[in-house]
């Protein structure tokens, strides 16, 4: 059993990183920690009161280093790289969910703040399973992709080679709420989220330039990505449109099926694609058509879970030597 640790267990994704790690066969959780410590986890997640007991510390990279061989970090960006240079400075290996290691350096810094760890920057891999499988298996340090990002790309990769270029992209995507983080704020207040549907950030999110990266990086091709995220008042899931315009003509199913034919965690739907399929899963589940040139193509993921936690696990697995499918959740989840 590898011994492993969360830091920023006090979240939701911490909370689905715990929920995995409990029953792993190749994982021994041993470590939990936020910024500011001294709780337990049950008193953080009453939902594991009874399944699970364990102190959570106040985050120390000396003790981290001492009690695990791979971590979790759970923390929002900036405060991330800090612990994640420490940890890698001591031979333990990291798997970030925050977006601190997942751009260009250039990229990074125009969009969220300066760069503490540039030395560990140039050694991260990007956590996509799909596309960077192999890179993950020797790995120190894997980078775990956004979650409207993880939608966006699994759907959109595979027609890359068949689109206009110079046509830009248009992304319309929509989240449950639990992906605004667990911090109060007013558009996650009841009342107003309550029977409500609103964008955010609209053609300005963060998200955008990551999009257009990994498009750039995967199939060497710029694409103008427009991107408009939206909060839909749901605990969880996550559905992206994407449309785009074809320079050639194609079978979008076909396409998909072929592309897709060796990983076991896309799904390719004959109907368009809800999010209640994926709650609860690691699955990503894509549906595609066409009208002339135009380019529609549908994909459902569980924000939490294949945007962040299960993804994050799916790439600890391959680092260790383990099964990418190990420990990663397939029944749906039925509130």
């Amino acid at each position: 059993m590898i011994k492993v640790g969360i830091v920023g267990a006090s979240g939701y994704t911490g909370l689905e990183l715990v929920k995995m790690l409990i029953s792993h066969d190749g994982f021994e959780l041993v470590y939990l920690a936020t910024t500011q410590g001294d709780t337990t986890i049950e008193a953080l997640h009453p939902s594991l009161t009874d399944v699970i007991s364990l102190d959570v510390e106040k985050a120390d990279v000396d003790e981290v280093a001492k009690r695990c061989e791979l971590v979790f970090l759970a923390l929002p960006h900036k405060a991330s790289m800090g612990f994640a240079k420490g940890l890698l400075d001591k031979g333990i290996k990291v798997v970030d969910l925050s977006a601190d290691y997942r751009l260009e350096l250039e990229t990074y810094e125009a969009h969220y703040c300066p760069h503490e760890d540039k030395t560990h920057l140039d050694d991260s891999v990007y956590g996509l399973v799909e596309y960077y499988r192999e890179a993950l298996k020797t790995a120190n340090l894997t980078a775990g992709p956004g979650c409207y990002p993880t939608a966006t790309l699994l759907g959109i990769l595979p027609f890359v080679p068949y689109l206009d270029a110079q046509s830009p992209l248009f992304v319309d995507a929509k989240s449950g709420l639990s992906g605004a983080g667990k911090k109060l704020s007013e558009n996650a207040h009841y009342v107003n989220m309550n029977d409500n549907i609103f964008a955010y950030n609209p053609l300005k999110h963060r998200h955008a330039p990551e999009i257009a990266e990994k498009i750039e990086k995967i199939h060497g091709v710029k694409m103008h990505v427009n991107f408009v995220p939206h909060l839909i008042p749901a605990t969880r899931g996550e559905l992206v449109s994407i449309y785009g315009l074809l320079k050639e003509d194609i079978d979008p199913l076909a396409i998909l099926k072929e592309h897709y034919k060796n990983d076991p965690f896309v799904r390719i739907r004959e109907t368009p694609v809800d999010i209640k399929s994926t709650a609860g899963t690691h699955f990503c589940d894509i549906y595609a058509a066409k009208n002339g040139n135009a380019l529609f193509v549908s994909s459902a993921i569980d924000n939490l879970l294949r945007g962040a936690s299960s993804q994050a696990l799916a790439a600890a697995n391959l680092m260790c030597g383990y099964d990418e499918g190990m420990g990663l959740p397939v029944v749906p989840y039925m509130p």
